[in-house]
């Protein structure tokens, strides 16, 4: 038997060596691990030491999904995230989808985007999976200062002479090596933390009017804005009544919107994994696990119900996507970890997997 807890271990050690060993000049190779972590989640292999496929463009999408939000303007600024100026092949890419979709500011999700201008969505990604191939999956796995890479992610020998088709690299895959999903998808609570603490330091590092005294850059570039999910509230409250998911209690105006799956471990504002809740219960569960009766109840709500919400307000459920992402998360989790389960309430898990989540 392996040690998967060691291997997991040696992983992310490798993981964060990489990008502490180079002086990173855009915040490429950021975002594409946080893809993958992604990624890995919401597709978990069934066993741990299987291989993961990955085709570029699926990756593309992801790394879109993340600049998506952060190439709005903050403070009337335009944020670089590269070296040398606000220029950028994937930022730009963002930029140009969101005025072909008409989405102004607003935190809008790239499925907006997607269902209104599908030729520009696929334009867009062309371009990211492009990049992609071409600079930071080449380069993720090179230590500063070496000549090659190691590949101890996937195998990369393919894309050392990368294409500038978008058609070639339409059939582009990685595979992660054996161990590898597994491996990052458990160590996401701790690598996409420590992911974006790097991503603000290099933000503030290429933006120079961005002093130690600018508030919340690092909500504005992950996507924190409680405002950004008020228009979420009202239709719920309709739909399900005013009462907190958690507790039943009966809700102010106001009151706030919660990530089920926490916004911190995997990114999913759709309207599946948004529930009303109360300011006691929302500050008591933050960023903590849920317990698995509370994911079954998030998922027994009327479909149709949501669906429809979705069609007046515009914004998508990915449901399919909470589903993938709840399985990936309970399928790494150790068992007997403690998990949230109501106010200043925790159970530990133990559950025959998987559990009939569909």
């Amino acid at each position: 038997m392996r040690d998967n807890d060691g291997d997991s271990l040696l992983l992310g050690q490798r993981v964060v060596a990489i990008l502490e060993t180079g002086l990173r000049t855009a915040t490429y190779k950021l975002a594409t691990l946080m893809a993958l972590i992604d990624h890995c989640i919401e597709n978990m292999p069934a066993s741990p030491d299987d291989v993961l496929d990955i085709p570029i463009p699926a990756l593309a999408h992801r790394v879109l999904e993340i600049y998506w939000l952060q190439v709005r303007p903050f403070e009337g600024q335009i944020l670089s995230q590269m070296t040398g100026g606000p220029k950028g092949v994937i930022p730009n890419a963002a930029r140009r989808l969101r005025a072909a979709a008409h989405v102004a500011n607003s935190r809008a999700p790239l499925d907006v985007a997607i269902s209104r201008v599908p030729h520009a969505y696929e334009t867009a990604l062309d371009e990211v999976s492009v990049c992609l191939a071409g600079e930071p999956l080449r380069r993720l796995q090179r230590f500063g200062g070496a000549a090659g890479s190691d590949p101890f992610l996937y195998d990369d020998a393919f894309l050392q002479k990368p294409s500038s088709s978008a058609k070639r690299v339409r059939g582009y895959s990685i595979e992660l090596k054996p161990g590898v999903a597994h491996g990052l998808a458990r160590l996401a609570g701790l690598l996409k933390p420590a992911l974006e603490i790097m991503w603000v330091d290099d933000v503030r590092r290429m933006n120079k009017f961005l002093y130690a005294e600018v508030p919340d850059i690092a909500g504005h570039l992950f996507g924190r804005e409680r405002a950004a999910l008020e228009k979420v509230r009202e239709p719920f409250k309709d739909a399900f009544g005013p009462h907190c998911f958690y507790c039943s209690t009966h809700l102010p105006t106001g009151n706030p919107i919660d990530h089920v799956l926490p916004w911190s471990l995997v990114g999913i504002d759709g309207l599946a994994n948004l529930v009303l809740a109360c300011a006691r219960c929302n500050g008591d569960k933050s960023n903590a696990l849920p317990a698995v009766p509370i994911i079954d109840q998030l998922l027994d709500r009327d479909r149709g119900m949501l669906e429809q919400i979705a069609s007046e307000i515009g914004w998508p459920t990915q449901r399919d996507r909470v589903v993938a992402a709840a399985v990936g998360i309970y399928r790494m989790q150790p068992a007997g970890v403690p998990t949230w389960s109501g106010y200043k309430q925790t159970t530990r898990l133990d559950i025959a997997f998987p559990p009939s989540w569909e």
